[in-house]
């Protein structure tokens, strides 16, 4: 067993400001947070699954082959916070997807540094991931995850795939509603910072989850506390919050488009978000779609969705949709199911 990689949230300053303010008067739910942080901070940590392959290459990025005879489906996941939520131990999408009659392929944004800098999300579908796409013998099926739909989405728009699916994506950024005022907020004190470094620490992008539910963060370090150490809803918890509190950073020119041309503009629910030189229109994706949204997402909220015609709506939660205990029933089975359908009719 590995010791913990680091010692609480990120960033834990304040992170811990924030549980004093959360808990201001509450002593006992203060005491019950500061005990499930500490054992959060001593949970021992299993070893991390092994990367599959890297079969592509296009700079830093990767396609990893994740097996499976049957057609091609590419995942696409987010640029916050790295991909293993799509491959979380015996909690695997990508390994169980890869049982299910088809070949599957994970996209690895890998690590930016400051030379990347003004690469920014249009840069990344163009110059990173279309290529990538584009190195398979046929055109695959594409999912999407968070930012990663977001990004697939244009993809499509712009390369041949067999058919495009977004899981908890979002698209029209106007849906963010009042959060937007904070969001931004939140840039415009980074800016001059991420500008300076060339890159956008995952700490920013974390504290500005946080503010989307405060209240949730700290008490979910309160609930962790009265569990079993040993028990399996305990290891689940660990593996999950190590996932959140890792990433690499994004580029400036990223963090300038989500934060600017997104989330301010919301560019693409607008259909003004240009990619290869046209408009990202989704009235002229000719390919089958299919979105799962979660009813209970509180990062990516439901009116922030593409609203495609063929629409599954689960009351999963942001990461929930993907490794929790109703996962494999109501999300892993029917996208399976659709990919193979959607894959088979583009062969045929």
């Amino acid at each position: 067993m590995l010791a913990a990689p680091q010692h609480g949230p990120r960033p834990l300053p304040l992170f811990l400001a924030m549980l004093r303010s959360e808990t201001a008067g509450i002593p006992d739910a203060r005491a019950a947070a500061l005990r499930g942080l500490a054992a959060y901070q001593q949970a021992p940590r299993p070893p991390a699954p092994v990367p599959m392959p890297p079969r592509f290459f296009e700079g830093r990025v990767c396609l990893r082959d994740y097996g499976g005879v049957g057609p091609p489906v590419v995942f696409v996941p987010s640029l916050i916070n790295p991909p293993g939520i799509l491959d979380l131990g015996e909690r695997s999408l990508l390994r169980w997807m890869a049982s299910q009659g088809l070949h599957v392929w994970l996209v690895d944004w890998g690590t930016p540094g400051p030379a990347d800098r003004t690469l920014g999300l249009a840069d990344h579908v163009e110059r990173l991931l279309i290529p990538l796409i584009q190195r398979l013998e046929q055109p695959p099926v594409l999912v999407g995850y968070c930012l990663g739909g977001t990004l697939a989405i244009a993809a499509a728009a712009r390369t041949p795939v067999a058919g495009l699916a977004t899981l908890a994506a979002p698209w029209r950024f106007a849906g963010y509603g009042d959060a937007r005022a904070s969001m931004l907020e939140m840039w415009q004190g980074a800016q001059p910072w991420c500008e300076r470094l060339g890159l956008v620490p995952m700490e920013i992008l974390q504290a500005g989850f946080w503010q989307l539910d405060p209240a949730a963060t700290v008490a979910k370090y309160g609930a962790f506390g009265r569990l079993d150490p040993g028990s399996a809803a305990a290891s689940d918890f660990v593996r999950l919050e190590d996932w959140a509190n890792t990433g690499a950073p994004l580029t400036y020119g990223v963090g300038h488009d989500l934060f600017g041309a997104f989330v301010g503009a919301d560019l693409p629910g607008n259909e003004q978000w240009h990619v290869a030189g046209q408009e990202v229109s989704l009235s002229r994706l000719s390919m089958p779609t299919l979105e799962f949204v979660s009813t209970t997402d509180r990062i990516v909220p439901p009116a922030t969705a593409a609203r495609f015609k063929l629409r599954h709506e689960l009351p999963l939660g942001h990461v929930g949709m993907i490794v929790g205990g109703a996962a494999p029933a109501r999300l892993w089975s029917p996208l399976a199911e659709w990919v193979r359908r959607t894959a088979n009719a583009a062969l045929a």
